[in-house]
């Protein structure tokens, strides 16, 4: 009765992969090429100076977005990982977040945009994006390895696609979420829909593009680590080793290196969206000061 009523559907779809690895491995590979240029090129600005510069720019960078206490704490954390030796799997991790992010996140707000403008283009987004947030993140590495062969590229595609769902979903949720009057008033003055979006509905949502923002690098974070299955390397490859050889001392060093990266890039980029940090302070104190003088 099984055999009767059995759908070989995993059959069609290895079939299609089939087919488009023997008719596009061109296209792919060109594909294969940009992605690993882009890493290289992050990886070796990240990777050549001294540890210490690169942990000093991050702390700058912690004590304009949030504050003090968030720029020492995260220099402790990141000098920790040194001193566990973790910080060229940390670099290159960093490395491969940043490209895969970065792609993800330029594919998703666009793609969030059309669909809180565009109701048939929610109406397919939204299923495709079921179908991509519920997926077992292991099923992604699959077809990736079979279009863009062993390394750092399908580790890349793997993490867009895993990664990308919440920056559409919030981005659509925030420029839904934009008052209609605020929208009305600006069509009422005679702007745009382009101006409207750009200087009403994006300022607007940007605390929810943000916060979907946010959760792309988390989730390009937790993906990256799968992906030192397919020969990633970075922590992710080490945590793999530490399994395989059940080295708990390798496991927990790449672990805790992989939370502390995790935690900086959290705060970090929440606090971006919530406007802290000394840089907030100085933009209130200029405007504070300009409107002193025009009074």
């Amino acid at each position: 009765m099984n055999e009767m009523i059995r759908l070989p559907l995993g059959d069609w779809v290895s079939d299609g992969v089939d087919w488009v690895v023997a008719n596009a491995s061109a296209f792919f590979g060109v594909l294969r090429s940009i992605f690993l240029g882009a890493y290289d090129g992050v990886n070796w600005v990240l990777a050549t100076p001294p540890a210490f510069v690169i942990i000093g720019a991050i702390v700058v960078l912690g004590l304009l977005a949030r504050g003090w206490l968030f720029a020492l704490l995260s220099g402790v954390g990141l000098v920790l990982i040194m001193a566990v030796d973790q910080w060229d799997n940390a670099m290159d991790t960093f490395a491969l977040v940043l490209v895969a992010a970065t792609i993800a996140i330029l594919l998703a707000v666009p793609l969030g945009i059309a669909a809180a403008k565009v109701q048939w283009v929610s109406m397919v987004v939204r299923p495709f994006m079921d179908f991509l947030q519920t997926m077992p993140a292991f099923v992604y590495l699959i077809p990736a390895l079979l279009l863009f062969r062993v390394g750092v590229a399908p580790g890349i595609v793997a993490t867009i696609l895993f990664a990308m769902p919440p920056g559409v979903r919030l981005t659509e949720l925030g420029i839904r979420g934009v008052n209609r009057e605020t929208v009305e008033a600006g069509q009422a003055f005679g702007a745009t829909p382009g101006r409207i979006l750009r200087q009403i509905q994006l300022p607007l949502a940007m605390p929810s593009i943000m916060a979907g923002i946010n959760q792309v690098i988390m989730l390009s974070l937790s993906m990256v680590v799968i992906a030192g299955l397919v020969g990633a390397g970075g922590l992710g490859g080490d945590i793999i080793a530490a399994l395989n050889r059940l080295d708990t001392a390798l496991g927990v060093e790449a672990g805790l290196s992989v939370v502390i990266l995790a935690m900086v890039l959290d705060r970090l980029t929440g606090a971006f969206g919530q406007r802290r940090g000394l840089y907030a302070r100085l933009r209130n104190g200029r405007a504070a000061h300009r409107n002193t003088r025009a009074s």
